[in-house]
């Protein structure tokens, strides 16, 4: 079965904007980013069209290409005092330090759940929010599969990783270097992939009857496409497609995870 993750979303935003609705204000986010190029500002516009949808103000605040890493933590102090959730729009530039900007945002107005590994963030990840989403749409349990996660970035591999060994599952979580993809992935009965090579997962690396959550982008000859080859679909009883799969939800859980902030 192929995910509807646009259905799912809209799901999702209906409640959210439902929950919105009885709030006394009008909730608030806001975007730090940096010299950020055409597909994020693609992005960003996205995430404040739906931000209106629900009824949540979103304020993008732009810093110029040659700003410090100093002058990007003050940037997200000040403004994350005058907003109910801020989040770092990633990429930034590379002289920049990302993980000191991130740690600059407050646990208690992080929507983007980097501070997942605290005891004090609140918010779980959009990406991992996503797939439990469909998980439970699809009746998906993640404690009596074997799992493969491709990938340990900060936005994909790491936090879904981090969840599936809190909750005991059979997790093997592999990095981009390591070359033993086609043997693990091979018994997996979940595979999920976040490193962002088009069609790095094939036919001949998964079984049949497998589950594929596919969280990577990548562009391939003017599309963006995913991580896993759509021939693989043949083989899946369940199957996340690049795009309309996880990508739709996770702006969705974004923004309940705001909602969920304002409640606190």
């Amino acid at each position: 079965m192929i995910v509807d993750g646009k259905r799912i979303a809209e799901n999702i935003y209906q409640t959210t904007a439902d929950e919105v609705a009885q709030f006394s204000r009008v909730p608030t986010m806001a975007a730090i980013t940096c010299a950020p190029n055409f597909e994020t500002q693609k992005y960003l516009e996205l995430k404040k069209r739906k931000a209106a949808l629900v009824g949540i103000a979103l304020r993008v605040v732009e810093l110029p290409q040659d700003a410090t890493t100093e002058e990007a933590i003050t940037c997200v102090e000040a403004v994350a005092s005058q907003v109910d959730g801020i989040v770092v729009q990633l990429p930034f530039p590379a002289h920049i330090d990302r993980e000191a900007v991130l740690r600059a945002v407050p646990p208690a107005k992080d929507p983007d759940g980097f501070s997942y590994g605290t005891s004090t963030g609140v918010c779980i990840p959009p990406v991992t929010g996503a797939i439990l989403e469909i998980a439970k749409v699809h009746d998906v349990s993640f404690l009596d599969k074997r799992i493969v996660v491709l990938g340990q970035g900060r936005l994909v591999g790491g936090p879904i990783t981090h969840y599936l060994k809190t909750i005991g599952a059979d997790v093997i979580a592999l990095d981009q270097t390591d070359t033993t993809h086609l043997a693990v992935t091979k018994t997996a009965d979940i595979v999920i992939t976040g490193i962002g090579k088009a069609h790095f997962v094939t036919q001949d690396m998964v079984k049949e009857g497998v589950i594929i959550f596919d969280a990577g982008t990548s562009e391939d000859g003017g599309v963006v496409v995913g991580d896993v080859h759509p021939a693989v679909v043949h083989q899946a009883t369940l199957f996340t497609p690049v795009p309309g799969g996880i990508g739709p939800i996770t702006v969705a859980v974004l923004l309940r995870n705001l909602a969920n902030l304002v409640r606190q």
